[in-house]
């Protein structure tokens, strides 16, 4: 059985950004089994962190975008290409800046930065995300991308240009060792007619012959010579594996790509996480152990409120200091249907927001040194309420803690019912002694 792995220790790189220019520092640190890729911003208020999941992708011109709040992070689709061809697992990746250093355009320092820190096996098994049958996406552009069941992990990307120029054909089977030899260095490239454009809209503002190949014609312009006679369609596989790593989990299959960019790339990512989320509901629950299930004389014992604005029946899942999953039975007899929408009875929101609160105060409340506070709201963000919630559904409330500092909490919390999200949000609060 695989195991999931980590990096042994922290390790930093400085450079410039490709398409902002800026001047960054990065750090990938270790992270705990489970913690997929995340990206934090040091050097904004709070120090938002940002999972590394296709849901947060917001634009995807020429580099891939994660947007959450306030905070972006640019060009994402190196460093993750390299963490997860290396078979990295789980990693915090640190930046100053809103986007990591370009180098000279490809993985490869991001390679040599991951063997600096290390690789260490975590107790936790590796399970890969496989498929039973096929799953697509076609562009209007003219791309193709698919995901094949299959043993391991392998790429067969056709890259083409404009008027069909350097097409190239290549297929690999991905592993740790093929991807530091034959993808990590290949470097990024455009087409010269492209470039005029690209800056009138404010990007590539970083880019030079030292970290892109410009192809003008017949020619390649760069500082040295290409390292691959394939080096196009080399990179485009560096990229799909980046863009793909948003999925949140390892991938098994094959997969089949034509003429692939970041956008493409990425709506295959989002074919596959949904189509993995609907498994997922459609598979039956299994409670956890006893002892990591609260019951409601617990949760009782742990929050101060009662009927009826006691939120939560059940806690089913407690991950440390990190993660719950709470339970609440929705029923005809709920009092505020008395009152909200006599006739068609319907949860309120603002009440699934309570729920998500309780749940989150569950969390930081199982401290010792809060024992006996009392949480307020301080703030709700990105909230959105996307489906109605009736009598009969049964609402399963889940909460990871972004931030938990001594007497403040940051938590991104969701509803669903039937394996459908039903209302999310960010929600920050503060606990108080009574």
């Amino acid at each position: 059985m695989q195991k999931q792995r980590t990096l042994a220790q922290s390790a930093s790189l400085t450079g410039s950004a490709l398409h902002t220019g800026n001047h960054v520092t990065l750090t990938i640190h270790p992270a705990p089994a489970g913690y997929g890729y995340k990206f934090k911003r040091s050097d904004l208020p709070d120090e938002p962190i940002i999972d590394a999941k296709v849901e947060h992708v917001k634009t995807v011109e020429r580099s891939t975008t994660l947007v959450e709040g306030n905070a972006k992070i640019h060009t994402v689709e190196h460093i993750l290409s390299a963490l997860a061809g290396m078979g990295v697992d789980n990693a915090l990746i640190e930046m100053d800046a809103n986007e990591p250093p370009i180098i000279d355009g490809s993985a490869k320092a991001y390679v040599e930065l991951i063997q600096q820190a290390g690789i260490v096996e975590l107790e936790a098994a590796r399970f890969c995300l496989e498929v039973s049958e096929p799953l697509c996406y076609e562009s209007e552009g003219g791309s193709m991308m698919a995901l094949f069941p299959g043993p391991g992990f392998r790429i067969s990307c056709t890259q083409a240009g404009p008027d069909g120029r350097y097409t190239q054909y290549l297929s690999l089977e991905i592993t740790p060792e093929v991807y530091a030899r034959e993808i990590a260095s290949a470097r990024t490239f455009v087409f010269y007619e492209e470039v005029k454009d690209l800056m009138e809209k404010g990007l590539i503002k970083g880019g030079s012959l030292e970290n892109a190949l410009v192809i003008r014609g017949e020619s390649v312009l760069s500082k040295e010579p290409l390292r691959f006679p394939d080096e196009f369609v080399r990179h485009k596989i560096l990229d799909i594996i980046g863009d793909l790593a948003l999925v949140g989990r390892p991938l098994q299959g094959h997969v089949v790509a034509i003429r692939p960019g970041h956008g493409p790339n990425t709506e295959l990512a989002r074919v596959i996480a949904k189509r993995h989320a609907d498994l997922l509901a459609m598979a039956p629950r299994p409670m956890t152990s006893a002892a990591m299930v609260m019951d409601i004389n617990e949760i009782m014992r742990t929050l101060p409120h009662r009927y009826p604005f006691l939120m939560v029946d059940r806690i089913i899942e407690i991950d440390g200091e990190a993660k719950a999953v709470g339970v609440k039975s929705i029923t005809i007899n709920e009092p505020y249907f008395q009152g909200h929408f006599p006739g068609h009875p319907v949860m309120p929101g603002v009440l699934q927001v309570e729920a998500m609160a309780q749940v989150a105060s569950i969390i930081m409340m199982r401290k010792t040194e809060n024992l006996g506070k009392i949480g307020y709201f301080m703030s709700a963000d990105e909230v959105k309420f996307r489906k109605p919630v009736f009598p009969g559904d049964m609402l399963f409330i889940h909460v990871e803690m972004m931030r938990a500092r001594k007497n403040i909490g940051k938590a991104l919390c969701r509803c669903m019912v039937n394996g459908e999200v039903v209302s999310e949000g960010v929600l920050m609060f503060g606990l108080v002694s009574k």
